[in-house]
């Protein structure tokens, strides 16, 4: 490995049960990953595909929790996609590695066997920073991982409505005063858009949104009570905790409108 990213470091996530190779230096997963894993629906035999799935952290959980996924993990990064093929060997997971920019065509997607209503799930971290409104890192990881354009999102979103299925479900996690972007690019093609802010603790507001929608669903809009990660006496709040130590799923179930239960 090279760009100053040779030197690989071994982390713990979900209490132990999953571990991850991530490099020292750059972006490195941590609470936004398993959020989204533990926000993630999915049953046994169902293609999940992670997009920009870096070394595979939210899409690995996901697959913890959930026996015999069809796990899928897309990442441009050549770097990076090693470590996600490590880390599915090390934890003894099944994963398919594909090495694809999610902002790339149709036809690249389909040569890789990612054709059209074809994943049954997607999630999605995507690089939420605009680089009008935030200085850019100088560490071209986090850079990457951290800042899109504007129109990244969009691009995004209309990748994960291509292959989804009918009745299919993206899951995404975002900054919170970014909801209005989330909802405009949800707007063709999903329904059944379910929200979750997350709280640093119950005095503060929202830094994040946990998103769920359903390809092709007429269903309303429904706003969830917060994720709090902290409680009222300053200690780790239990369903967080369940999440980020336990690799317990936020939402027991996908509701016929894809909401949290």
């Amino acid at each position: 490995m090279t760009d100053g990213r040779s030197e690989v470091g071994e982390d713990a996530f979900l209490g132990g049960r999953l571990r991850l190779y991530q490099p020292l230096s750059g972006h490195r997963a941590g609470h936004d990953a398993m959020l989204l894993a533990a926000a993630t629906p999915g049953r046994p035999g169902d293609r999940i595909v992670d997009f920009g799935a870096g070394v595979g952290a939210a899409g690995l959980a996901v697959a913890t929790r959930i026996d015999n996924v069809d796990l899928v993990l897309v990442e441009r990064d050549e770097i990076l996609a090693v470590l996600a093929r490590r880390n599915a060997v090390l934890n003894s997971l099944a994963a398919r590695v594909c090495i694809l920019d999610v902002t790339a065509e149709a036809e690249a997607f389909a040569r890789l066997g990612l054709g059209p209503d074809t994943a049954d799930v997607v999630l999605m971290n995507p690089p939420f920073n605009d680089v009008l409104r935030h200085r850019p890192s100088p560490d071209q990881g986090r850079r990457a991982a951290h800042v899109g354009e504007p129109s990244s999102l969009d691009i995004w979103t209309h990748a994960a409505r291509r292959m989804l299925k009918s009745g299919g479900v993206l899951s995404l996690i975002w900054r919170s005063d970014g909801l209005a972007e989330v909802l405009g690019a949800l707007g063709r093609g999903f329904g059944g858009i379910a929200i979750r802010p997350v709280h640093p603790d119950p005095r503060k507001p929202a830094i994040r949104v946990l998103v769920r929608a359903v390809k092709g669903s007429r269903a309303p809009l429904r706003l969830c009570p917060g994720l709090m990660l902290i409680d009222e006496a300053g200690r780790p709040a239990k369903e967080a905790q369940d999440a980020l130590a336990g690799g317990q799923a936020l939402a027991s179930a996908l509701s016929s409108t894809g909401g949290f239960q």
